[in-house]
Protein backbone atom coordinates (compact mmCIF):
# COMPACT_ATOMS: atom_id res chain seq x y z
CA UNK A 1 0.00 0.00 0.00
CA UNK A 2 1.42 3.38 -0.87
CA UNK A 3 -0.95 6.10 0.48
CA UNK A 4 0.01 9.97 -0.14
CA UNK A 5 -2.19 11.97 1.63
CA UNK A 6 -0.59 11.60 4.88
CA UNK A 7 2.36 13.21 6.20
CA UNK A 8 5.82 12.92 3.84
CA UNK A 9 8.05 13.83 6.36
CA UNK A 10 8.07 10.54 8.16
CA UNK A 11 7.76 8.18 5.03
CA UNK A 12 9.96 5.43 5.31
CA UNK A 13 10.88 5.85 1.73
CA UNK A 14 11.07 9.39 1.10
CA UNK A 15 10.48 11.32 4.90
CA UNK A 16 13.44 13.75 6.05
CA UNK A 17 12.23 13.17 9.74
CA UNK A 18 12.54 9.15 9.52
CA UNK A 19 16.15 8.39 11.46
CA UNK A 20 15.97 4.59 9.93
CA UNK A 21 14.02 5.74 6.23
CA UNK A 22 15.75 5.56 3.41
CA UNK A 23 15.63 9.55 2.70
CA UNK A 24 14.96 8.95 -1.09
CA UNK A 25 14.45 12.43 -2.97
CA UNK A 26 12.38 12.16 -6.16
CA UNK A 27 12.60 14.51 -9.42
CA UNK A 28 10.25 15.24 -12.03
CA UNK A 29 11.50 16.20 -15.69
CA UNK A 30 8.47 16.10 -17.34
CA UNK A 31 8.37 13.07 -18.25
CA UNK A 32 10.14 10.75 -15.59
CA UNK A 33 10.59 10.56 -11.88
CA UNK A 34 14.27 10.01 -10.72
CA UNK A 35 16.06 9.38 -8.17
CA UNK A 36 19.38 7.77 -6.99
CA UNK A 37 19.63 5.33 -3.44
CA UNK A 38 23.24 3.63 -2.44
CA UNK A 39 22.44 0.88 -0.16
CA UNK A 40 24.47 0.41 3.08
CA UNK A 41 25.41 -2.45 5.29
CA UNK A 42 21.88 -2.21 7.34
CA UNK A 43 19.91 -2.63 3.82
CA UNK A 44 21.31 -5.98 2.90
CA UNK A 45 19.89 -9.28 2.60
CA UNK A 46 22.74 -12.22 1.59
CA UNK A 47 25.86 -11.08 2.62
CA UNK A 48 26.81 -8.15 0.47
CA UNK A 49 23.71 -8.08 -1.24
CA UNK A 50 20.86 -5.91 -0.97
CA UNK A 51 18.01 -6.86 -0.37
CA UNK A 52 14.53 -7.86 -2.26
CA UNK A 53 12.21 -5.47 0.25
CA UNK A 54 14.17 -2.37 -0.34
CA UNK A 55 14.65 -2.78 -4.17
CA UNK A 56 10.61 -3.07 -4.17
CA UNK A 57 10.60 -0.41 -1.99
CA UNK A 58 12.40 2.16 -4.58
CA UNK A 59 10.37 0.64 -7.41
CA UNK A 60 7.03 1.01 -5.48
CA UNK A 61 7.82 4.62 -4.14
CA UNK A 62 9.25 5.46 -7.60
CA UNK A 63 6.07 4.83 -9.17
CA UNK A 64 3.64 6.38 -6.79
CA UNK A 65 5.36 9.77 -7.49
CA UNK A 66 4.77 9.35 -11.19
CA UNK A 67 0.74 8.87 -10.68
CA UNK A 68 1.48 11.75 -8.11
CA UNK A 69 3.10 14.06 -10.61
CA UNK A 70 0.26 12.91 -13.14
CA UNK A 71 -2.34 14.86 -10.85
CA UNK A 72 -2.99 12.52 -8.44
CA UNK A 73 -3.89 14.12 -4.83
CA UNK A 74 -3.47 10.52 -3.43
CA UNK A 75 -2.86 7.01 -4.33
CA UNK A 76 -2.92 3.37 -2.90
CA UNK A 77 -1.27 0.63 -4.74
CA UNK A 78 -3.52 -2.06 -6.07
CA UNK A 79 -1.10 -4.71 -7.37
CA UNK A 80 2.44 -5.14 -8.76
CA UNK A 81 4.36 -7.10 -10.46
CA UNK A 82 8.19 -7.09 -9.97
CA UNK A 83 10.96 -8.69 -12.01
CA UNK A 84 14.58 -9.20 -9.99
CA UNK A 85 17.61 -9.74 -13.23
CA UNK A 86 20.63 -8.79 -11.42
CA UNK A 87 21.86 -8.58 -7.99
CA UNK A 88 22.28 -5.27 -6.48
CA UNK A 89 26.00 -4.90 -4.53
CA UNK A 90 25.88 -2.88 -1.32
CA UNK A 91 27.83 0.97 -1.28
CA UNK A 92 26.99 1.01 -5.22
CA UNK A 93 24.36 3.90 -6.46
CA UNK A 94 20.75 2.38 -8.01
CA UNK A 95 19.87 4.86 -10.35
CA UNK A 96 15.44 4.95 -10.06
CA UNK A 97 13.35 5.82 -12.40
CA UNK A 98 8.99 5.64 -13.34
CA UNK A 99 6.79 6.85 -15.08
CA UNK A 100 2.86 6.22 -16.21
CA UNK A 101 1.99 4.32 -18.68
CA UNK A 102 -1.59 4.31 -18.91
CA UNK A 103 -4.31 6.04 -16.76
CA UNK A 104 -7.99 6.35 -16.41
CA UNK A 105 -10.26 8.25 -13.74
CA UNK A 106 -10.11 5.67 -11.54
CA UNK A 107 -6.80 3.52 -12.06
CA UNK A 108 -3.39 4.44 -12.97
CA UNK A 109 -0.59 1.74 -14.40
CA UNK A 110 3.14 3.06 -13.76
CA UNK A 111 6.72 1.13 -14.96
CA UNK A 112 9.51 1.83 -12.80
CA UNK A 113 13.22 0.20 -13.15
CA UNK A 114 16.75 0.17 -11.09
CA UNK A 115 19.84 0.20 -12.83
CA UNK A 116 23.38 0.61 -12.30
CA UNK A 117 25.23 3.48 -13.89
CA UNK A 118 26.66 1.10 -16.41
CA UNK A 119 22.68 0.97 -17.37
CA UNK A 120 22.96 -3.18 -15.85
CA UNK A 121 19.18 -3.87 -14.85
CA UNK A 122 18.90 -4.90 -11.77
CA UNK A 123 14.94 -4.76 -11.60
CA UNK A 124 11.35 -3.74 -12.76
CA UNK A 125 7.87 -3.25 -12.09
CA UNK A 126 4.68 -3.15 -12.87
CA UNK A 127 2.53 -1.33 -10.58
CA UNK A 128 -1.40 -0.49 -10.74
CA UNK A 129 -2.79 2.25 -8.44
CA UNK A 130 -6.30 3.37 -7.48
CA UNK A 131 -6.89 6.91 -7.32
CA UNK A 132 -8.25 7.95 -4.34
CA UNK A 133 -8.71 11.70 -5.42
CA UNK A 134 -7.16 14.33 -8.01
CA UNK A 135 -5.39 17.36 -7.35
CA UNK A 136 -6.93 20.41 -6.72
CA UNK A 137 -3.49 22.33 -6.32
CA UNK A 138 -2.67 25.82 -8.41
CA UNK A 139 0.39 27.95 -8.80
CA UNK A 140 0.23 31.37 -8.71
CA UNK A 141 3.31 34.04 -9.80
CA UNK A 142 4.35 36.52 -11.27
CA UNK A 143 5.27 37.51 -14.77
CA UNK A 144 8.03 40.20 -14.10
CA UNK A 145 11.02 39.21 -12.41
CA UNK A 146 9.86 35.66 -11.83
CA UNK A 147 8.86 34.28 -15.30
CA UNK A 148 10.35 37.02 -17.61
CA UNK A 149 13.54 38.78 -16.87
CA UNK A 150 11.89 42.16 -17.82
CA UNK A 151 12.50 44.36 -15.17
CA UNK A 152 15.69 46.12 -16.87
CA UNK A 153 13.36 46.85 -19.72
CA UNK A 154 11.10 48.66 -17.39
CA UNK A 155 13.40 50.62 -15.60
CA UNK A 156 15.19 51.86 -18.93
CA UNK A 157 11.63 52.71 -19.79
CA UNK A 158 10.92 54.97 -16.96
CA UNK A 159 14.30 56.27 -17.08
CA UNK A 160 13.21 57.64 -20.39
CA UNK A 161 9.81 59.01 -19.33
CA UNK A 162 11.18 60.54 -16.54
CA UNK A 163 14.52 61.89 -18.10
CA UNK A 164 12.32 64.28 -20.14
CA UNK A 165 11.09 65.76 -17.19
CA UNK A 166 14.19 66.78 -15.23
CA UNK A 167 14.38 64.06 -13.11
CA UNK A 168 17.45 61.44 -12.58
CA UNK A 169 15.79 57.80 -12.01
CA UNK A 170 18.08 55.75 -10.27
CA UNK A 171 17.98 51.60 -10.65
CA UNK A 172 17.75 52.13 -6.33
CA UNK A 173 14.31 53.65 -6.51
CA UNK A 174 13.10 51.59 -9.73
CA UNK A 175 13.38 48.18 -7.08
CA UNK A 176 12.63 49.66 -4.17
CA UNK A 177 9.18 50.85 -6.14
CA UNK A 178 8.89 48.02 -8.62
CA UNK A 179 6.45 46.12 -6.80
CA UNK A 180 3.93 49.31 -6.46
CA UNK A 181 1.24 49.91 -9.44
CA UNK A 182 2.50 52.86 -12.12
CA UNK A 183 0.21 55.57 -10.40
CA UNK A 184 2.36 55.17 -7.02
CA UNK A 185 5.60 54.88 -8.49
CA UNK A 186 5.10 58.47 -10.58
CA UNK A 187 3.66 60.05 -7.22
CA UNK A 188 6.04 58.89 -5.48
CA UNK A 189 8.78 60.22 -7.97
CA UNK A 190 6.93 63.48 -9.03
CA UNK A 191 4.58 64.57 -6.44
CA UNK A 192 1.25 64.23 -5.23
CA UNK A 193 -0.03 67.37 -7.04
CA UNK A 194 -0.78 66.52 -10.45
CA UNK A 195 -3.57 65.80 -12.85
CA UNK A 196 -5.18 62.73 -14.03
CA UNK A 197 -4.48 63.99 -17.55
CA UNK A 198 -0.47 64.45 -17.04
CA UNK A 199 -0.57 61.22 -15.20
CA UNK A 200 -2.42 59.48 -18.09
CA UNK A 201 -0.50 61.24 -20.56
CA UNK A 202 2.80 60.07 -18.96
CA UNK A 203 1.82 56.16 -18.22
CA UNK A 204 0.75 56.33 -22.05
CA UNK A 205 4.43 57.27 -22.96
CA UNK A 206 6.11 54.70 -20.36
CA UNK A 207 3.43 51.88 -22.24
CA UNK A 208 5.37 52.96 -25.89
CA UNK A 209 8.44 52.88 -25.06
CA UNK A 210 7.98 49.86 -22.90
CA UNK A 211 6.85 47.64 -25.91
CA UNK A 212 9.11 49.52 -28.05
CA UNK A 213 12.28 48.08 -26.39
CA UNK A 214 10.51 44.67 -25.04
CA UNK A 215 10.37 43.29 -28.52
CA UNK A 216 12.82 40.99 -29.40
CA UNK A 217 14.36 42.09 -26.23
CA UNK A 218 12.66 39.76 -23.20
CA UNK A 219 13.62 36.78 -22.31
CA UNK A 220 12.39 34.14 -19.88
CA UNK A 221 14.66 33.00 -16.65
CA UNK A 222 16.22 29.43 -16.79
CA UNK A 223 13.56 26.59 -16.39
CA UNK A 224 10.76 29.03 -15.90
CA UNK A 225 8.59 28.11 -19.44
CA UNK A 226 9.65 24.49 -18.95
CA UNK A 227 7.89 24.58 -15.21
CA UNK A 228 5.14 25.80 -16.24
CA UNK A 229 4.00 23.67 -18.56
CA UNK A 230 5.01 20.75 -16.06
CA UNK A 231 2.84 21.91 -13.78
CA UNK A 232 -0.01 22.51 -16.43
CA UNK A 233 0.58 19.05 -17.65
CA UNK A 234 0.73 17.54 -14.05
CA UNK A 235 -3.08 18.96 -14.17
CA UNK A 236 -2.59 21.69 -11.65
CA UNK A 237 -3.93 24.98 -12.12
CA UNK A 238 -1.74 28.19 -12.72
CA UNK A 239 -2.40 31.90 -12.53
CA UNK A 240 -0.46 34.74 -13.34
CA UNK A 241 -0.42 37.88 -11.18
CA UNK A 242 1.00 41.25 -12.16
CA UNK A 243 0.15 44.88 -11.79
CA UNK A 244 0.73 45.23 -15.67
CA UNK A 245 -1.78 45.94 -18.10
CA UNK A 246 -3.27 42.77 -19.84
CA UNK A 247 -1.78 44.34 -23.40
CA UNK A 248 1.84 44.13 -21.59
CA UNK A 249 0.78 40.40 -20.36
CA UNK A 250 -0.22 39.75 -24.02
CA UNK A 251 2.70 40.82 -25.52
CA UNK A 252 5.01 38.89 -22.96
CA UNK A 253 3.44 35.88 -23.57
CA UNK A 254 3.40 36.02 -27.43
CA UNK A 255 7.14 36.86 -27.38
CA UNK A 256 7.73 33.66 -24.90
CA UNK A 257 5.41 32.07 -26.77
CA UNK A 258 3.23 31.03 -22.92
CA UNK A 259 -0.04 31.40 -24.58
CA UNK A 260 -2.39 28.73 -23.27
CA UNK A 261 -0.33 27.68 -20.26
CA UNK A 262 -2.81 30.19 -17.44
CA UNK A 263 -5.89 29.10 -16.44
CA UNK A 264 -6.56 32.57 -15.74
CA UNK A 265 -4.60 36.30 -15.44
CA UNK A 266 -5.19 39.12 -13.03
CA UNK A 267 -3.87 42.04 -14.43
CA UNK A 268 -4.06 45.34 -12.94
CA UNK A 269 -7.46 46.30 -14.84
CA UNK A 270 -8.86 42.98 -12.49
CA UNK A 271 -7.42 44.10 -9.25
CA UNK A 272 -6.11 47.64 -9.08
CA UNK A 273 -4.72 47.92 -5.91
CA UNK A 274 -0.80 46.82 -5.72
CA UNK A 275 0.64 44.74 -3.03
CA UNK A 276 0.57 44.56 -0.13
CA UNK A 277 -2.80 44.33 -0.26
CA UNK A 278 -3.78 40.29 -1.28
CA UNK A 279 -7.22 40.82 -3.06
CA UNK A 280 -5.20 39.66 -6.49
CA UNK A 281 -3.58 36.15 -4.41
CA UNK A 282 -7.45 36.24 -3.79
CA UNK A 283 -9.23 36.66 -6.77
CA UNK A 284 -7.41 34.06 -8.52
CA UNK A 285 -7.58 31.33 -6.13
CA UNK A 286 -11.08 32.61 -6.19
CA UNK A 287 -11.44 32.26 -10.14
CA UNK A 288 -9.04 29.28 -10.12
CA UNK A 289 -11.59 27.52 -7.60
CA UNK A 290 -8.81 26.42 -5.44
CA UNK A 291 -8.82 26.86 -1.72
CA UNK A 292 -5.76 29.66 -0.57
CA UNK A 293 -4.26 26.74 1.26
CA UNK A 294 -3.84 24.49 -1.65
CA UNK A 295 -2.13 27.46 -3.95
CA UNK A 296 1.70 28.22 -4.11
CA UNK A 297 2.90 31.46 -4.49
CA UNK A 298 5.96 31.80 -6.45
CA UNK A 299 7.88 35.22 -5.33
CA UNK A 300 10.12 37.39 -5.54
CA UNK A 301 9.64 40.18 -3.09
CA UNK A 302 9.17 40.72 0.76
CA UNK A 303 6.43 42.47 -0.44
CA UNK A 304 5.01 39.05 -2.51
CA UNK A 305 6.05 36.73 -0.09
CA UNK A 306 3.94 38.88 2.80
CA UNK A 307 0.99 38.85 0.50
CA UNK A 308 1.21 35.28 0.15
CA UNK A 309 1.42 34.17 3.35
CA UNK A 310 -1.41 36.61 4.71
CA UNK A 311 -3.70 35.08 2.16
CA UNK A 312 -2.65 31.68 3.83
CA UNK A 313 -0.42 30.23 0.57
CA UNK A 314 2.42 28.68 0.70
CA UNK A 315 4.99 30.83 -0.79
CA UNK A 316 8.26 29.82 -2.46
CA UNK A 317 10.84 32.90 -3.43
CA UNK A 318 13.11 33.04 -5.87
CA UNK A 319 16.46 35.53 -5.67
CA UNK A 320 16.16 37.20 -8.54
CA UNK A 321 15.88 40.73 -7.82
CA UNK A 322 16.23 40.43 -3.69
CA UNK A 323 18.79 38.29 -1.49
CA UNK A 324 18.02 35.38 0.19
CA UNK A 325 18.42 36.88 3.97
CA UNK A 326 15.53 39.31 2.64
CA UNK A 327 13.49 36.21 1.32
CA UNK A 328 13.59 34.13 4.54
CA UNK A 329 10.05 34.89 5.48
CA UNK A 330 8.75 32.21 2.22
CA UNK A 331 8.34 28.77 2.86
CA UNK A 332 11.22 28.18 0.81
CA UNK A 333 13.87 30.25 -0.96
CA UNK A 334 16.10 29.51 -4.31
CA UNK A 335 18.72 31.51 -6.01
CA UNK A 336 16.93 30.19 -9.35
CA UNK A 337 14.14 28.19 -10.39
CA UNK A 338 16.59 25.51 -12.08
CA UNK A 339 16.82 24.38 -8.53
CA UNK A 340 13.23 23.49 -8.55
CA UNK A 341 10.92 20.87 -9.98
CA UNK A 342 7.21 20.04 -9.64
CA UNK A 343 7.83 17.32 -7.05
CA UNK A 344 9.41 19.55 -4.49
CA UNK A 345 7.34 22.71 -5.38
CA UNK A 346 3.94 20.85 -4.96
CA UNK A 347 5.18 18.63 -2.46
CA UNK A 348 7.78 19.17 -0.47
CA UNK A 349 7.96 23.00 -0.43
CA UNK A 350 8.64 23.48 3.04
Amino acid sequence: MNDRSGDFNLCFACGKDNPIGLKLNFSYDGKQVKSEFIPGKYHQGWRDITHGGILYTLLDEATAYAVLCHGVDSCVTVKSQIKFINMAPLEIPIQISAQVTNATKRLIEAEGILCLKDNTVIAEIKSLFYVKGHTNKAVLCNMDRVIADSAGIHFAAWQEVFSSRGVNFTKDEFTRLSNTCPFSIIHRVLGKNLSKKFINDLLQKKERIYYKKLRGNVRAFPNAINLLKVIKESNSKVALISSESKKSIELICSELKLEGIFDTIISNRDVPESKPSIKAFLFAAEKLEVKPENCVVIEDSPFGIQCAKRAGMKCLAVANTYNMQELKAADRVINSLEEIDLIRLMFKLS
